[in-house]
């Protein structure tokens, strides 16, 4: 490892020299990383100016910290075109063929070219940091303090590598400078709603959840390494030609995936649903461990969030139902629907993020029913109580389905995460991906739907009588 690691450093240098002679790149970079910290200060002296006039100098305080994050944030977007360009722009410009042509290994050029298109990105950020620090505190006096300038360098450097590692993914993946450049899109509106995240953080002044946030875009930067590195193959890559997009193809492609070839529900079962959840045993254990986890993150909410114990007196809760049940239209069959409406809504919206996650948002959506139970029970514990009636009376009953219907489903969201963390044998990024979307439809349809409507009539109809007898009895 450390031997491949010294020769990429090679093709690291080669790299480094090459962006430091090309001007019309460095020069904007440089230009726009010392302007836009220059207008983040003007625009922070007035504020300051603005607040202080209307006594409300906490709101600047909060705004400064922003603006430092900003000023980190912006260089790494201007200089991502350096990454979009690195496989690409040189096929365009054939220059690259004589580095494929040399003994490095796939893995040595990819990490070569990494490494050397985070120099300038990471530089961009931390020269646009420090100038608005100076001007800053020339301007209004302000400095951050030490450990929150430290927690905003790890974000810009983390938020850097991640960018640029999704960028290098891209510039693997696509045939024209053109087309990367469109992708980009895909790398920078996440990042700024992540930003738009961190953002209100800084205005809560909670900088401890910072950490996480620097601990996730790590974990997500070292998983897009993982796929470029996974679906780098260089003779691929010198045969590719002009990308053409045949949604006709990759619909059939889909559909075929997702019927298996079968004719009746049954034999669609036999020969597709169930071969999906084979293939999801790993995806099923860490499901299975991400509940656990939700489950104890639940319980250590209970004295940040405390609920009072006199509601979950028995007699309390059986009031409670006796009065729901005569009154809510929910406990009811057309209630069951809207449950089941909004469950498969849910597990749509966690999809749609796992795609864009490695299925690490999805699991966190996935994670809050857990989260709850979590709570409930250690909320009973802390009140002195058996937390059994309570699971029993309120969970069981629907949980019965619906547990399994999100280990399900989060393992289908993993496995569309996972399938860009390891190469498909003879299979491109793009037909892995469908298989996997094929995988997760089936899984989606055959199981988890059926078992979530189930769990939405038990939770509609039953859950309420149950509670009712255990808490009325």
């Amino acid at each position: 490892m450390w031997d491949s690691l010294r020769i990429a450093l090679i093709v690291t240098r080669r790299e480094i020299r090459d962006q430091f002679r090309d001007w019309r790149v460095i020069f904007p970079v440089v230009v726009l990383t010392v302007l836009f910290p220059w207008l983040m200060n003007f625009t922070a002296s007035q504020a300051v100016a603005f607040v202080n006039r209307y006594g409300a100098p906490l709101v600047a305080q909060r705004l400064m910290p922003f603006l430092l994050l900003m000023v980190g944030f912006f260089p790494s977007t201007v200089s991502l075109v350096i990454a979009l360009e690195s496989f690409v722009g040189e096929m365009e410009r054939r220059s690259i063929e004589p580095l494929f042509s040399s003994p490095l290994s796939d893995l040595q050029l990819y990490l070569g070219k990494l490494l050397a298109a985070m120099v300038v990105p990471i530089g961009a950020s931390y020269l646009g940091i420090l100038v608005y620090l100076v001007g800053v505190y020339w301007r209004v006096g302000w400095r951050p303090e030490p450990l929150l300038l430290f927690q905003v360098f790890l974000l810009s450097t983390v938020q850097s590598v991640l960018m640029v590692s999704g960028a290098m993914v891209i510039s693997t993946q696509t045939t024209s400078v053109r087309a990367a450049n469109l992708l980009s899109s895909f790398v920078i509106i996440p990042m700024a709603f992540l930003i738009q995240g961190e953002a209100m953080v800084m205005f809560w002044a909670q900088y401890s959840a910072l950490w996480l946030a620097i601990l996730g875009q790590l974990i997500v930067a070292g998983m897009l390494v993982r796929t470029g590195v996974a679906y780098f193959n260089r003779e691929e890559l010198l045969g590719r030609e002009l990308d053409n997009l045949n949604l006709g193809s990759s619909w059939s492609r889909l559909r075929s995936e997702f019927l298996s070839e079968a004719r009746t529900p049954w034999e669609w079962y036999r020969r597709g649903v169930f071969p999906a959840v084979r293939r999801l045993a790993i995806p099923v254990g860490m499901m299975a461990a991400a509940l656990v986890i939700g489950l104890w993150a639940g319980t250590t909410q209970v004295h940040v969030l405390v609920f009072p114990a006199e509601r979950l007196e028995p007699r309390t809760l059986a009031q409670g139902f006796a009065l729901s049940m005569n009154t809510m239209p929910l406990l009811s069959a057309s209630g069951a629907g809207l449950l089941w409406l909004h469950n498969l809504r849910a597990m749509l919206l966690a999809s749609f993020l796992g795609i864009f996650s490695f299925g690490v948002l999805g699991i966190v959506i996935l994670l809050l029913p857990m989260m709850i139970i979590g709570y409930l029970s250690g909320t009973v514990v802390a009140a002195g109580m058996s937390p059994l009636p309570y699971l029993v009376g309120l969970v069981l009953p629907h949980g019965m389905l619906e547990i399994p219907a999100i280990l399900l489903a989060g393992a289908a969201i993993f496995g569309l995460g996972g399938v860009l963390l390891s190469p498909a044998r003879g299979k491109k990024i793009g037909e892995a991906w469908l298989g996997a979307l094929a995988d997760w439809g089936k899984i989606m349809l055959g199981l988890v739907a059926p078992l979530l409507l189930g769990a939405a009539f038990i939770e509609a109809l039953v859950t309420p009588r149950v509670a009712l007898w255990i808490f009325g009895g």
